[in-house]
């Protein structure tokens, strides 16, 4: 075999297995530019713009998931990496017919395999499942069975194999590095898909416990990165939408953090310079990234200011952790002090004698610290949520002084899943 056949572009593919770009099709670039593109010369530096072309998904439909007994079936769909959201959502409201959620977790952290002490792991799937199932939220992760995602999807596991109904979990995972991808193509189609990973294999299999996979193209074989943009997008406009009329406030968003490399504090970062700052939530004990903001967080003073003792013991922890020079963990502390600007908004849970109720607290709480509502709106935000016990332990603690956002009282009989509350607003 000639060292041309086997030598690999840019995009991941090997060199003889590219698909020429035909005479006269039109790239992206060429469409941006209202030209007509022609085929690619051999030498040139690929790139997403120049070296592919869009055309109608040919990759939609119902998977079957085969092995373990019951067969879990998810909706999904290939897209081009730059879909716009609102095309997104107006896919995911009518053809999936999902409801709008009253709440997004979007859960972040390490892509490669890592243990979680036993305790802290049934603790924070507990957790994150049951925040989700109370208030009707949808978890968004990346999709693949690895991770992070891998123990999202015990816990949705084990949440199924009790019977308290699904849980929308939606994997934005990139097309190109999914396992056994070939099997989906095909238009409207229902299609057996093998969950098991090829250990020899660079790519990866979907979580078999998802309810929904959407899967970003931009051209790439084996690479992640095509799904990032994607998803923040994504995110951000489901978190614009209105999920009550009486409240300006649009689908709360928080980011929730289990491990993680540099890139998951670079995710913090753009989380909370978000505008409006979307609330993050870090499990402290899971490893890597986590512990690093978390201590960060812990010793830094209200202004995020660090003394330099603990200045010192970040930087050799950094270096430790990332296998790191002391230049390289330079620049992720720096990022982690700009984290700590808007510590506020960072919520840290270590777990406490309470068990499962403490992460589900950390998720419900960060997002009233985020949201920046007065009290009423947080209470209709409660209440949406159908959380009583958050309005009783969060929002009341203003007794009868609330804020003042106006000038006429009215009271108000609030029924929730069997509990009343009658209470005097302002309004």
């Amino acid at each position: 075999m000639s060292s041309l056949s086997t030598s690999r572009c840019s995009c991941g593919q090997v060199v003889n297995q590219h698909v020429a770009i035909i005479p006269g099709a039109t790239t992206r670039a060429a469409e941006e530019a209202g030209q007509i593109a022609q085929v690619a010369v051999p030498m040139e530096r690929w790139s997403v713009l120049k070296h592919t072309q869009a055309t109608p998904t040919d990759t939609y439909g119902i998977m079957e998931f085969q092995g373990g007994g019951h067969v879990n079936k998810a909706m999904y769909i290939r897209v081009a990496y730059d879909t716009k959201p609102d095309n997104m959502l107006h896919l995911m409201v009518k053809d999936w017919q999902l409801e709008l959620p009253t709440l997004l977790i979007s859960v972040h952290g390490g892509l490669q395999n890592f243990d979680l002490q036993p305790k802290l792991k049934q603790v924070f799937g507990k957790g994150l499942i049951q925040a989700a199932v109370t208030t009707g939220a949808w978890i968004l992760t990346g999709g693949v069975s690895t991770g992070v995602i891998r123990h999202v999807g015990d816990a949705l596991k084990d949440h199924s194999s009790k019977s308290r109904g699904k849980v929308c979990a939606i994997g934005i995972a990139p097309w190109g590095i999914v396992e056994n991808k070939e099997d989906l193509i095909g238009r409207d189609v229902t299609r057996p898909y093998q969950a098991m990973s090829n250990p020899m294999s660079k790519l990866s299999v979907l979580n078999n416990s998802h309810s929904h996979f959407i899967l970003a193209d931009n051209g790439t074989r084996g690479k992640y990165g095509a799904e990032v943009r994607l998803r923040r997008q994504l995110e951000k406009h489901i978190s614009l939408q209105k999920i009550n009329t009486r409240l300006g406030q649009g689908v709360p968003l928080v980011c929730l953090i289990l491990e993680g490399g540099p890139n998951v504090i670079s995710i913090v970062l753009e989380s909370l310079r978000e505008d409006p700052p979307v609330p993050v939530v870090v499990c402290d004990g899971s490893g890597r990234a986590s512990d690093i903001i978390s201590f960060a967080h812990r010793y830094s003073e209200d202004d995020g200011l660090v003394s330099d003792s603990v200045k010192d013991q970040l930087l050799v922890t950094i270096q430790k952790t990332f296998n790191y020079n002391r230049g390289q963990a330079q620049q992720i502390f720096l990022m982690v002090m700009e984290c700590m600007k808007k510590r506020s908004l960072i919520t840290v849970f270590r777990m406490g004698s309470e068990g499962q109720q403490d992460i589900e607290m950390s998720i419900l709480t960060a997002l009233l610290k985020g949201t920046n509502a007065s009290a009423p709106d947080q209470l209709s935000l409660a209440l949406a949520w159908n959380r009583v016990d958050i309005a009783r332990s969060q929002i009341f603690v203003y007794g009868h002084h609330w804020p003042m956002s106006g000038s006429v009282s009215a009271h108000t009989t609030w029924e929730t899943h069997g509990h009343t509350m009658n209470i005097t607003v302002l309004v």
